[in-house]
């Protein structure tokens, strides 16, 4: 018989997020690692708050099919902008 902490040292994991509390947190990190820009990652939190998730995807699966992007995280707020003037255009259905 073994003791349970002798099992658990073995199998030490390493705890990556140890920051993030929130499920927006981890998406807007994921985001910013994607996009090459963690040094403006709060503004990507921020976004991943207050902006309706099916709009960053959409920006987001836009920059990823841009290859040659010189900036990915200017071409993805430049998109979501995009986005947010065409939904406020958009009429709304009843």
């Amino acid at each position: 018989m073994q003791k349970v902490g002798d099992i658990v040292k073995k199998y030490r994991l390493e705890d990556t997020d140890k920051y993030v509390s929130r499920e927006f947190q981890k998406y807007a990190y994921d985001l910013a690692v994607e996009l090459g820009d963690l040094a403006h990652k709060s503004l990507y939190m921020k976004l991943a708050k207050e902006t309706p998730r099916i709009l960053l995807e959409r920006a987001r699966s836009f920059v990823k099919d841009a290859q040659n992007a010189k900036s990915k995280g200017r071409l993805f707020m430049w998109k979501l902008s995009e986005l947010k003037k065409s939904q406020k255009t958009e009429p709304k259905n009843r």
